[in-house]
């Protein structure tokens, strides 16, 4: 059951919607369930003879006896409740008990105070009412309600226990603020699928994936087309900024502007500064955690896949939490950085996930800059070796990236669910769902070609890596041979071997990366694996990838700290040579 509080100046303009039509005819039967006093509340629903003048004027009485003055500009205190899809519709009787319970939880019309705020539900569909109130008591002060919004969310969550309807999950109060419902109406009338708010959060979210200062961040939003107003002091320093998009316009035709802290608690300039870091901590990342740039999106989705699976070290069940905050956050901004330079293919889902997932970094652990700067290094080499394509190497090395990240996103999920994050766990569940679909996009293609090569296979070979495939992980052949990657499998080992590997150690190595149990296709994870330890195409069309360095085995310190360089044990003696 989900409350949406607002403020409006306007009762009759709010009432002319809920007892109308509706926006597409969905308002069947408006009618009031409950009122601060049913004898003095007309219904225009059910009673031919009342007006919408009349219940306007009647609501608004307590707020015209008082001095113009001294009457709030938004009078009009508006909140919907909504149950789940899934809830059974609930009866008049039922829902007005639920419009007297929140307007009593929330200071509106507390129970058995005579001199209380007067208000009305409307309902005109099966699954929510309207609670409308004017903000003015009978005695002229206004009501007392200071955080109203989670008061309401906390009364609800126990009307859905004694109804017996879904439970959703608690708040912990790190949410960024939702759009509100005028907010989605004038994102619908412009056709869009997200608001204003939402839009630039993205767009604020994906300047800062990466960004190595202050200024190459205000320079990326810039370049996306944001509106940027920077607040100076007199010396010339920045002291904030706002952000609006090209033709979003209030009545008075001026743009609407979010400062950075309305979009996220985390996008105030601030605290921007400190994820950013001084100039004299910018230094990089060791070499073996830093991604190589300007070598091609390929190239640069194949390191960073080594680093994302390296960061889930970080967060493992009995991880430190400041640690895994700041992995969680570095995550974050990997996803934002894949959004922008994702295939059209798949662009929709990757930006769904890295919007979902967003709330997964966002708890009361503050995640420190430095603990993640492999990470954001990683986010930034996405980010330069610009636009990858739907198709070739740079098609396969997205499916290797998506694959890994779909893991790292369910690690996240079950590190939130042991320390009953609630909020952030389904966030990174939903996360989850929407790369699962961008993978299955993007795998297709090479995944495809891949089956075809093992099918090829003579049988004495197939039979031979099925043997590896025992021996690396015994009691599974039989399983992992129901899976559709099975021949791919086969096929990259028949490739690694003919690469020079030792295919049998080669699969140890990919094994031991990480645990398997979470994945959805234990051959897809072990494919994607394999070819990029052992530096095999993506695409089995392509010819070799580039060799010129080494993997190194998951290292459990954190990413920031330096490790020294250790050769592949899977690599061909000549190569280890060179």
């Amino acid at each position: 059951m989900v409350p949406d509080i607002s403020l409006g100046g306007r009762t009759y303009g709010l009432l002319a919607y809920l007892y109308g039509p509706g926006r597409r005819d969905e308002h069947l039967d408006p009618h009031l369930v409950a009122s601060w006093q049913p004898e003095l509340a007309p219904d225009p629903g059910r009673d031919p003879a009342a007006t919408l003048k009349q219940l306007q004027e009647r609501l608004d009485l307590p707020v015209e006896a008082v001095p113009e003055h001294r009457r709030p500009k938004q009078h009009v205190w508006h909140c919907p409740v909504r149950t789940d899809p899934g809830d059974r519709h609930l009866s008049d009787a039922e829902w007005a008990e639920v419009a007297r319970r929140v307007v009593a939880a929330t200071g509106i019309a507390e129970e058995g105070d005579e001199r209380a705020c007067r208000w009305i539900a409307v309902r005109h569909a099966e699954d929510h009412i309207h609670i409308v109130a004017t903000l003015k008591r009978a005695d002229g002060r206004s009501p007392r309600r200071h955080d109203d919004y989670n008061r309401a969310q906390a009364e609800c969550r126990q009307i859905e226990k004694d109804f017996g309807l879904r439970r959703l999950n608690p708040g912990d109060r790190t949410a960024a603020k939702r759009p509100t419902s005028a907010e989605r109406a004038k994102a619908e009338r412009a056709g869009r699928t997200v608001t204003a708010r939402e839009l630039l959060r993205d767009h604020v979210r994906q300047a800062m994936a990466g960004a190595a200062d202050e200024a190459e961040f205000f320079d990326r939003l810039t370049e996306a087309g944001v509106r940027l107003d920077r607040r100076l002091a007199p010396s010339g320093d920045v002291l904030g900024y706002r952000v609006a998009l090209p033709g979003d316009r209030n009545r008075a035709g001026q743009p609407v502007w979010f400062p950075g802290s309305r979009l996220g608690h985390d996008l105030s300039l601030p605290k921007i500064r400190r994820r950013l870091g001084s100039p004299e901590d910018a230094d990089v990342p060791p070499a073996d955690d830093r991604p190589r740039q300007c070598e091609g999106p390929a190239r640069a989705r194949r390191d960073v896949t080594g680093i994302v699976e390296r960061t889930t070290t970080a967060y493992a069940d009995d991880g430190d939490e400041a640690e895994a905050a700041a992995q969680l956050s570095g995550l974050g901004e990997v996803l934002d950085a894949v959004a922008q330079t994702s295939p059209a293919s798949t662009r929709q889902q990757v930006t769904a996930a890295a919007r979902a997932f967003e709330r997964a970094t966002r708890f009361h652990t503050r995640a420190e800059r430095a603990d993640d700067r492999a990470v954001r290094f990683a986010a930034r080499g996405i980010i330069q070796a610009g636009n990858a394509l739907g198709r070739g190497e740079d098609g396969g090395a997205t499916a290797m990236l998506l694959s890994t990240l779909v893991l790292a996103t369910i690690a996240a999920a079950r590190w939130h669910t042991a320390r009953r994050h609630h909020q952030q766990a389904a966030a990174a569940r939903q996360a989850a769902d929407q790369l699962r679909a961008a993978y299955r996009t993007a795998a297709t293609s090479p995944l495809r070609a891949m089956r075809a090569q093992g099918r090829r296979l003579p049988e004495r070979v197939r039979t031979r890596h099925t043997g590896t495939v025992e021996a690396a992980l015994p009691g599974r052949t039989g399983s992992l041979r129901r899976e559709d990657g099975w021949d791919a499998l086969v096929a990259t080992l028949d490739q690694a071997e003919n690469a020079g590997h030792n295919p049998e150690a080669l699969l140890q190595q990919a094994v031991a990366w990480r645990e398997l149990n979470t994945a959805d296709s234990v051959t897809d994870v072990l494919v994607w694996r394999l070819r990029r330890i052992g530096r095999l195409p993506a695409d089995p069309s392509q010819p070799r990838a580039d060799t010129r360095t080494t993997e190194q085995q998951p290292q459990p310190a954190r990413t920031h700290t330096a490790t020294p360089t250790t050769q592949n044990p899977a690599a061909p003696e000549h190569r280890r040579r060179r």
